[in-house]
């Protein structure tokens, strides 16, 4: 993959994934590859082992890391109990590889998420209160996968739990689910926001509610619920 890296799209990426000293992606470097391409690199080495896979996870580029990722992914999808679950345990003991909110929001749902979905989930409750802005991330993004198959409980339980947490990255994720909650269930959406909307992040908030028509955004936005 080296030999598709382009040093222009590597420095918009980086201030894309904000790594300047201080932000959220500080110390994280790029090659410059376009994710269509990083795709098409994971299906022609779908096969990989799970030893060259965490190699790629290792890495220093992000590109390869999230190769690595979307390998994990395919290879859960395909795998059978036994490859689910070393791949589920894998990537836990991985996760200080998984470092920004695309290599969280692209592997989470499909991996963690799928995994507990029919398990007990304690260890997502266990994430959420993790000091790793990514692993609390993971704790979000993987109650996608339980948000599309109209399970909500647990992806309400955790956003409660976020409410004050004090990274923006957070905020976003949890606003975003809110949102799918309420694609599939308005009602579930709204009685959650009725009871947390005062207290919630603006941005969060904003996200929850960027579907709903604008007298009742305008209403949550001005407190007037």
């Amino acid at each position: 993959m080296l030999g598709l890296a382009d040093r222009e799209l590597a420095r918009n990426s980086m201030r894309y994934f904000k790594t300047a000293k201080g932000e959220y992606g500080h110390g994280d470097t790029f090659l410059g590859i376009r994710v269509p391409v990083i795709r098409q690199s994971a299906k022609r080495f779908q096969n990989a082992s799970l030893d060259t896979t965490e190699s790629l996870l290792k890495s220093g580029y992000h590109e390869i890391r999230l190769l690595a990722l979307l390998l994990l992914v395919s290879r859960y999808a395909k795998g059978n109990a036994d490859d689910q679950d070393r791949i589920f345990r894998f990537y836990l003991s991985n996760t200080r590889y998984i470092n920004n909110w695309d290599l969280v929001d692209s592997s989470a749902p499909y991996i963690i998420g799928a995994y507990l979905d029919d398990r007990d989930k304690s260890i997502l409750y266990e994430l959420a209160g993790s000091e790793s802005l990514w692993e609390r991330r993971i704790a979000v993004m993987a109650t996608f996968y339980f948000i599309r198959n109209h399970r909500y409980d647990d992806a309400l339980r955790i956003a409660e739990r976020l409410l004050e947490d004090r990274e923006d990255l957070i905020h976003k994720a949890v606003g975003w689910m809110l949102r799918e909650v309420g694609k599939r269930d308005l009602a579930a959406e709204t009685a959650f926001l009725k009871a947390h909307y005062r207290i919630m992040p603006r941005t969060m908030l904003r996200y929850a509610i960027e579907k709903f028509n604008e007298a009742d955004r305008q209403k949550f936005l001005k407190g007037k619920i």
